[in-house]
């Protein structure tokens, strides 16, 4: 059995934390969340968090064969995760503009610092994932389970 040890006063917390950001988005286009992260996160721990975020994206829709539409951002974050996209295979439009024989998935980020943990995360319209991480000078660490929202 799994068992999970943390004060109810800091769960109570981190869990409001989440329903804020879930519920203060900026929408941009198609009911997205508008891209953004802090720029204070060091590239190392944006790429750690990219490269965790990106696999899991990929768990959820398939491998790389989907192309990303994404705002362009350049954070260390915005930088990183972009990068983590193409690693993995898929083909990321930061502009408007895609080709109509190949529509493009819309897909946006929220970054945000809570105590001593950044929380982030990814959105599409059929899919969210969310996640909080440890940041250390050498990167980051996952600090929760990965959160999983599946729409229609």
């Amino acid at each position: 059995m799994l068992s999970f040890r943390a004060s109810p006063i800091r769960l109570v917390s981190v869990c409001s934390l989440t329903l804020i950001l879930a519920g203060c988005q900026a929408t941009g286009t198609g009911g997205l969340t508008t891209s953004e992260a802090p720029a204070k996160i060091s590239a190392p721990a944006a790429s750690a968090i990219a490269g965790d975020l990106v696999s899991r994206f990929a768990e959820q829709i398939g491998p790389g064969t989907t192309t990303v539409s994404l705002k362009q951002d350049s954070s260390a974050f915005g930088l990183a995760f972009e990068a983590a996209l193409r690693g993995w295979g898929y083909a990321v439009v930061t502009d408007e503009k895609t080709d109509a024989s190949k529509p493009a998935v819309p897909l946006a980020y929220a970054v945000a610092s809570f105590e001593d943990r950044v929380l982030v995360r990814l959105s599409t319209a059929k899919i969210e994932l969310g996640r909080a991480y440890t940041v250390t000078t050498a990167g980051a660490q996952p600090a929760s389970a990965l959160s999983v929202m599946q729409r229609g």
